[in-house]
């Protein structure tokens, strides 16, 4: 929930975000309300020369066609684009047409005067009714409402002290005025309080639906989520992509030896450091299985060259190994397999669902990765042919690859700093 200092937001620019969004959630009730005052006004010019004199009526025509002008202008400048960030026209129509509608009141009360009828209520409801209008439109704006009505009501006392006697009419009038007054303040306070409380929550809930839009999209691609918000099932095929499985040397023995918290500090540097390659190069991360990685270029993510691409990740994730070093405290090394063809993706299942990828592109790759040297790269004959990059890599030999057979494999051991003498460190739990 957003935090409020006297009754504003103390960010400025949430403060900002909702008056605008305020304004331009009442902007239909403006537009209506001016059209409304505007039918009223009419009314009241067509019905005036029935109960005024002439000279009366002409007078109260010009105002009202005054009335009528300003606030047939006010309604449409709220179609200007800018008009949400000008509170100040609100304003500055509101009390124009006050202004018009107590010169008429006082022209009315002069011929009510006339025929006995001491009916100070008239101009206290049309008054009001404006008021009423000022406090929906300037919601949000208490400071500048209360302005406005300071100003109205002086125009008010002005018009109706200067020409009734004060009996008991008047002062009726005036307490009618008061309270009417004192309501459109609550009312004024009311919306804008509800209108914050309404704010703040939906912004929260704005928030938390990003968080878990963010979530959504960092375990699965955006087409996939799209498709199974539709109800669609998810299913891929590729037909050139590279697939990259690495997997750190001796883990089984490390986490034999090491505390697991260590243990997992390493693990967390090692996928952070992998998770930031891949970003770099274009490659998508499928998943981590244990202390393996496993990626793909050419999936979900576009790459021109799989196989390149798939390479050049596995050599920057490579180049990281010192700094595992360090965080491990003894010596670790990463073997990396590649492996390109085609691949079929998708997500299964209604729980903890993932992207994921099958096929024999996959399991060839987690093969190759075995036959790696440490710190080194294994390829397949496929990626191979498809890299351009081919002067590190050495002549091909053969490997029994289980499940498979013998297969022709192209190693590379980029350039890796031996690993320092460390400190012996008891890391055991």
């Amino acid at each position: 929930m957003q935090a409020t200092t006297h009754g504003k937001f103390a960010d400025p620019a949430v403060e900002a975000r909702f008056h605008e969004t305020a304004r331009r959630l009442r902007l239909p009730f403006v537009r209506v309300y001016g059209v409304l005052f505007m039918l009223v006004a009419l009314a009241y010019s067509i019905a005036n020369p029935l109960f005024l004199h002439a000279h009366d009526s002409a007078r109260v025509a010009v105002l009202l066609g005054a009335a009528l002008l300003l606030a047939g202008a006010y309604v449409a400048v709220t179609f200007w684009p800018r008009y949400i960030e000008q509170p100040a026209l609100d304003f500055a129509a509101l009390l124009g047409i006050s202004l018009l509608v107590g010169l008429v009141n006082l022209i009315l009360l002069d011929e009510l005067i006339e025929l006995d009828d001491d009916l100070h209520a008239v101009g206290t409801i049309n008054r009001l009714a404006i008021t009423a209008f000022a406090a929906v439109a300037l919601a949000g704006r208490p400071r500048l409402f209360l302005l406005w009505l300071a100003l109205e009501c002086g125009v008010f006392l002005a018009t109706v002290m200067s020409i009734q006697d004060h009996g008991a009419g008047f002062w009726y009038a005036i307490l009618s005025y008061v309270s009417g007054a004192l309501v459109m303040i609550a009312i004024n306070v009311a919306i804008d309080r509800s209108s914050r409380g309404a704010f703040a929550l939906s912004e929260a809930l704005e928030a938390e639906r990003a968080k878990s839009e963010e979530l959504v999209y960092n375990m699965l691609p955006p087409a996939a989520v799209e498709r199974i918000r539709d109800g669609r099932m998810v299913a891929d095929s590729y037909a050139d992509a590279s697939v990259i499985f690495i997997d750190m040397v001796g883990f089984t023995k490390l986490a034999q030896r090491v505390s697991p918290g260590h243990l997992v500090e390493l693990l967390n540097a090692f996928f952070n450091h992998a998770d930031r390659c891949a970003a770099e190069h274009g490659v998508e991360k499928v998943k981590t299985i244990g202390d393996a990685y496993l990626a793909i270029a050419g999936g979900n993510v576009a790459s021109g060259n799989s196989a390149d691409t798939a390479i050049a990740f596995a050599r920057d994730v490579l180049a990281g190994v010192p700094e595992l070093r360090a965080v491990a405290g003894t010596d670790v090394g990463l073997r990396v397999g590649i492996h390109s063809g085609p691949v079929v993706g998708g997500v299964i299942g209604a729980t903890r669902m993932a992207y994921d990828y099958w096929g024999e592109t996959v399991n060839m790759a987690a093969r190759l990765e075995g036959t790696a040297p440490v710190n080194g790269i294994a390829i397949s004959e496929s990626s191979w042919l498809r890299a351009k990059d081919r002067a590190s890599f050495g002549p091909p030999h053969v490997e029994i690859l289980k499940g498979v057979g013998e297969t022709c494999v192209y190693h590379a051991t980029p350039a890796v700093p031996a690993a320092e003498p460390l400190p012996e460190i008891n890391w055991v739990a």
